[in-house]
Formats: C-alpha cells, sequence, structure tokens
C-alpha cells in the first residue's frame, strides 16, 4: 500500500478538539465516551480521492486474509459501524470505514456533487489508492446504492456483499413528491438545527428504531447530523427518490454476480422487509434473512447481530 496520508480535515480536527475538551469537564461519563472516540481517531486516515480529502478509517490486520470495506447509509458517517469494527477487528479482519464526500469527516465537494456514480467513483479511487486485492462489502441503506454502481464495474474484487436495510420501494408521482419534500423538511430544516439530541433520539425511537440505544450512540447519530453537508442530503433525497432510480434498480441487482445477503429488520417502517424481499428475487445469487424486533438501525440496535451477520458471509467466501 502506497503512503497517501494526507493532513486532517477541519471537521476532524473541530470534533477532535471537542473530545479533548470533554476529557477536560468533569463529567465521568462523557470523559469515558471522548476516550473511546480518540482511540478510534488514532486509526484515521485521510486521502483525495477525485479531488476531495476523504476520511477512512484503517483498523484490524494489515496483512489479514480478509476485509471488508463498509460503506454507511444516508445522512450517517463511519462512525455508525464502530460496534462492528471492533467485532469483526477482534476476529483478525481489516475494516476499512470511510465517509462519503461531504460526510463525516470527508471534506464537502466544493462543486456540490452528490450523485450516487460520484460516491461510486469515488470508492474506486479508495480501493486503488489503498492497493486493495479482493475484498467484502457490508453497506447499509442508502450505502447499497453505492456498492452496486460499483460493483457492476469492478465485479472482479469483490467477494461477497451485506446489505443491511435495502429493498425495491415503490414508486408515483405523489410519493417522489411527498418523500423527497418531507425528508428534506424533517433532516434540513428541523433535526440539523436541534441544539439538544433528546428530540432527535425520541424521533429515531418512535420512527426508526425497535429497540432501546445507548447513549453513546445515540450522540453519535446525532452528530452525523451536523457533519452531513445539507446539499447532500437534498441531492441523494431527490436521487433515491426518482424514478429513474427506482426503475434501475432490478437492472443494478441484476447484472451483478457476486453473492448478497439482504437483512431486513423486522420491525423497518422506512424499508420494510417485504420490499427487501421483492429485491431479493430479482437477484441471481440473492439471500435474505429477517431480524426479529429491528428496526431501520441494525447497526446500532443489535450491532452483535449485524457483526455475525458479517463474519458469516466472510467465513463462506473467504479465498474466493
Amino acid at each position: 500500500m502506497e503512503n497517501h496520508s494526507l493532513p486532517a480535515t477541519k471537521k476532524f480536527i473541530t470534533y477532535r478538539q471537542e473530545l479533548l475538551d470533554l476529557q477536560e469537564s468533569g463529567d465521568i461519563g462523557a470523559s469515558k465516551r471522548a476516550a473511546y472516540e480518540l482511540a478510534l481517531m488514532e486509526q484515521s486516515h485521510f486521502v483525495e480521492l477525485n479531488g476531495i480529502v476523504h476520511h477512512y478509517h484503517d483498523s484490524g490486520p494489515k496483512d489479514a486474509a480478509e476485509t471488508v470495506i463498509l460503506i454507511h447509509g444516508w445522512d450517517c458517517w463511519w462512525m455508525w459501524w464502530h460496534h462492528v469494527i471492533n467485532s469483526l477487528n477482534k476476529r483478525g479482519i481489516r475494516t476499512i470505514a470511510y465517509d462519503m464526500r461531504g460526510h463525516g469527516w470527508s471534506d464537502n465537494d466544493p462543486k456540490n456533487h452528490y450523485h450516487i456514480d460520484f460516491f461510486a467513483h469515488d470508492l474506486n479511487e479508495l480501493v486503488i489508492k489503498l492497493g486493495l486485492g479482493r475484498f467484502h462489502i457490508a453497506a447499509f441503506s442508502f450505502g447499497p446504492f453505492v456498492a452496486l454502481d460499483y460493483a457492476r464495474s469492478h465485479p472482479e474484487l469483490i467477494r461477497s456483499m451485506t446489505f443491511f436495510n435495502f429493498g425495491y420501494l415503490p414508486n408515483s408521482a405523489f410519493i417522489q413528491a411527498f418523500a423527497t419534500n418531507t425528508i428534506t423538511f424533517v433532516f434540513n430544516k428541523l433535526l440539523r438545527n436541534l441544539t439538544w439530541w433528546l428530540p432527535a433520539y425520541m424521533f429515531a425511537r418512535l420512527v426508526l428504531s425497535k429497540n432501546t440505544v445507548m447513549l453513546h450512540d445515540i450522540l453519535i447519530g446525532f452528530k452525523s447530523l451536523g457533519l452531513c453537508a445539507p446539499e447532500a442530503i437534498d441531492q441523494t433525497t431527490s436521487q433515491i427518490t426518482s424514478f429513474k432510480t427506482t426503475e434501475s434498480l432490478p437492472d443494478m441487482v441484476r447484472s451483478v454476480e457476486m453473492p448478497i445477503l439482504f437483512v431486513a429488520g423486522e420491525g423497518d417502517t422506512i424499508m420494510t422487509s417485504e420490499n427487501t424481499r421483492k429485491l431479493v428475487d430479482m437477484t441471481n445469487r440473492g439471500r435474505y434473512v429477517e431480524v426479529p424486533d429491528c428496526g431501520h438501525l441494525i447497526t446500532v440496535e443489535l450491532p452483535e447481530t449485524a457483526s455475525e451477520l458479517i463474519w458469516g458471509e466472510v467465513q463462506a467466501y473467504s479465498g474466493t
């Protein structure tokens, strides 16, 4: 692997200083959370991908036989995978979790290009610059769109893919307009302007999650709202609710030959298990797992379950 390490982004530096301040705050709980995240940040790196400085977290054995690239979801960031990262690293797997452009600690795009194909090109550049061989992919929510777009051009590099909370949504002119306007308002106009995490958690608990989530994970999720570029939310929302995207999704999954495990939460009201099953039926090598008592946020609701499912795919297709 070549050394492409760049100086940290402003978002990373600001976040790190906030953690250092928390360590000195006298709040024991906050200090422990800060120490944990600061330790994670020691495995953070920065690389320029298609003109944008990206953050990626690279941990586990560098000479590991198996590597998993973790792709976050819509309005999320790499930290949504932190439990999964710890679990997979303990099993000897190398994990690479990165922030898409305009998300997390990656820089915003000054040209505001936040479309699936741009994200897929960034993933391709990351794989090239890290000198990766064959690897597995785990992706959540919006992430599978990026994974599928990448997989169509580079099928020889992917051993398996695990998709969480992803399916085939019905579409209509009403659904397109309603979903786009509602999602943009809730996340860009309402939740992003909150200064206290509790209202955001109540929204997530009532709409997205079926399980109580740890305070630390609540705060991590709340932070992702402020770290995501508003333009990224606007553009990705418009794209995933467009007829072009929904109508092309069946062809996207049919065009790839590698095994795909689709994982649905039984209680997911955003991407229902029924819609996930529809997409599985369109694949060449798709399998389906439904997780009981789980909503849309499996990586923080039931992280051990998510980790076990990824681990199972790695074992099944290692060295292939």
